[in-house]
């Protein structure tokens, strides 16, 4: 594994990466380095073929605090392209984050603000901390939540978007929920074990079918139904072309575990 400087990235014998923010003396805000390492951690998780699955969580009481304050102030001295360049960079790291070709499980140890909150929207299942406080602080600074704003409104919709977006109010755990920011809130002494469970369930299912559902998903979110029928037919029969689908159902008939059935 590559070594980083601000995130921590490991991968046990099961092929579960675990991917932290590591700046706890920041509250793990998000600086120009940080967007860079994520990316370069998220292009090696996609390479990894071993990897089944990745934990995303902050070290020490905080999950994201957002933007990095001093690397917004030097922002205030770059020209125009300097800053659109540094806004591009997060863009597509947030974007192959969300593309990564595994189920994301956002393990969220405690509060997260702007950019956090952007994090914890590209995760495929985010289970957070009864205790975690959020926000989308950007408008109270002058600033828009604009790179983060495609994958927040696709987790929240429109309307819940606009509630939390237009005057930054803050959010508890169970409004997080309510609001779809967070799919399940747990006690602090519970929160490992039911991110273990979410890793068990991915760890019974197909990879390359988990990956191309996730792929599916995209899809037909943001194209129209007859290029849905084409691509949705297209794809299954892909399926029935692969060596899972054999295994699977030979399994299924010879009442066994699959071999991608990984047991903890």
């Amino acid at each position: 594994m590559t070594a980083f400087e601000t995130i921590l990235l490991d991968v046990d014998s099961r092929g579960v990466a675990r991917l932290t923010l590591n700046r706890p003396e920041a509250r793990n805000a998000m600086s120009q380095q940080m967007i860079s390492e994520l990316r370069a951690a998220g292009r090696q998780l996609a390479a990894d073929e071993r990897v089944r699955a990745v934990v995303l969580t902050g070290s020490g009481e905080h999950f994201c605090s957002g933007g990095d304050l001093k690397g917004m102030q030097q922002q205030a001295t770059r020209d125009r392209a300097a800053r659109i360049a540094d806004a591009t960079e997060l863009a597509e790291t947030l974007a192959e984050l969300n593309r990564l070709p595994r189920p994301v499980i956002g393990r969220i140890n405690g509060p997260a603000f702007g950019g956090g909150v952007g994090l914890i929207s590209i995760c495929d299942i985010a289970i957070g901390v009864s205790t975690a406080k959020f926000c989308l602080t950007e408008v109270r600074l002058g600033l828009i939540p604009a790179t983060i704003s495609p994958y927040v409104v696709a987790r929240l919709g429109a309307k819940n978007a606009r509630r939390v977006m237009l005057n930054a109010t803050d959010i508890d755990a169970a409004a997080a929920a309510r609001l779809g920011l967070l799919d399940e809130v747990v006690a602090q002494a519970d929160l490992d074990a039911s991110v273990e469970r979410e890793i068990q369930a991915v760890l019974r299912c197909a990879p390359g079918a988990v990956a191309d559902c996730k792929r599916l998903i995209e899809f037909v979110s943001s194209h129209a139904e007859a290029e849905n029928i084409t691509y949705t037919a297209s794809g299954l029969a892909d399926r029935w072309e692969t060596a899972e689908i054999a295994e699977g159902i030979a399994a299924f008939l010879g009442k066994r575990a699959p071999n991608w059935h990984v047991v903890k």
